[in-house]
């Protein structure tokens, strides 16, 4: 079983390709994953915000989940995110997923009820105990709008079967004050392109990141150079990435990322409701970004 040592480097949080009528497009699944295995990835993590969770029927989920154990099979683990607002809902998901073969799942904080920090200790530590998984906790404030306290987050880093995070918060007092009281047995994986480099330099293992569907190994190489103390070196990589980023992220993800997806060889543009396709404007922008960063990386390589 996945434990919190097999949690490092890149994990794509990866798109779902969808046919017109919503379901799973097989084919260009089946391209996803063979781009990502021939650049070496981790590890993955289908059904997130990245994967459109919420608007992806639950018999869908469960296809993609098993898909993507497949291709995976000794790969790296396959994390998918359990997004749902409700406790049994959420365990009933996790549950499905590991039906389908995954290895560990990404559970989201608590959300719309506004609940107390004990209530969302409780949570967890209930979904832990009760979970035919381990799981990962997914803080992501600026989408739940409510932060997990850092002293809760040490408590639950004790717990056997709660191996690590994925952390979305942008406050970095906040997530240095978590890196510095979590159980050693627990893992800290950032969730952010935009602070990937400090939260490695600062204890992170790794990433769950949404541009790494389309640069899986730059990414790979700013983690080898962040992770080994050549921070200088990690930054100036990632200020060559932030004109794509700041494309990647100018309308909802992941309809600007899917958009240009077509470029590494992966036709997969269609959107679930309620997000639409990027404007002409941005789709074309990112294009001729993307383009220009492959030119650039190439040349200094």
């Amino acid at each position: 079983m996945l434990d919190s040592t097999g949690l490092h480097g890149i994990l794509p949080a990866i798109v779902t390709p969808v046919e017109a009528d919503d379901t799973i497009d097989v084919k260009a699944t089946d391209a996803l994953f063979a781009w990502l295995k021939q650049q070496g990835i981790d590890g993955v993590v289908p059904l997130g915000g990245t994967g459109e969770y919420g608007a992806v029927s639950r018999r869908e989920r469960n296809r993609f989940v098993e898909m993507s154990a497949k291709a995976m099979a000794g790969a790296g683990p396959v994390i998918p995110g359990v997004l749902d607002t409700g406790f049994h809902d959420a365990l009933d998901a996790g549950k499905d997923f590991a039906g389908a073969g995954a290895d560990a799942l990404l559970v989201i904080t608590p959300y719309y009820t506004n609940p107390t920090q004990a209530g969302i200790r409780d949570y967890f530590l209930r979904y832990a105990d009760n979970s035919p998984l381990p799981i990962l906790i997914y803080e992501i404030p600026y989408r739940t709008r409510i932060a997990i306290d850092p002293e809760v987050l040490h408590e639950l880093s004790r717990h056997e079967r709660i191996i690590g995070m994925k952390a979305c918060n942008t406050d970095m007092y906040h997530y240095l004050r978590v890196v510095a009281g979590v159980d050693p047995s627990f893992t800290v994986l950032s969730g952010e392109d935009s602070l990937f480099p400090l939260h490695v330099t600062a204890g992170a293992k790794g990433g769950i990141v949404v541009t790494a569907n389309l640069l899986p190994r730059t990414w790979r190489r700013l983690f080898d150079l962040a992770s080994s103390g050549k921070t200088q070196e990690a930054l100036a990589l990632h200020r060559e990435l932030i004109p794509l980023m700041n494309l990647a992220f100018a309308e909802t993800n992941p309809g600007p990322m899917k958009s240009v997806m077509d470029m590494i060889g992966i036709d997969a543009p269609r959107m679930l409701m309620p997000l639409r396709q990027p404007k002409d404007e941005l789709r074309n922008a990112l294009r001729a970004e993307y383009a220009r960063l492959l030119e650039r990386l190439e040349k200094a390589a």
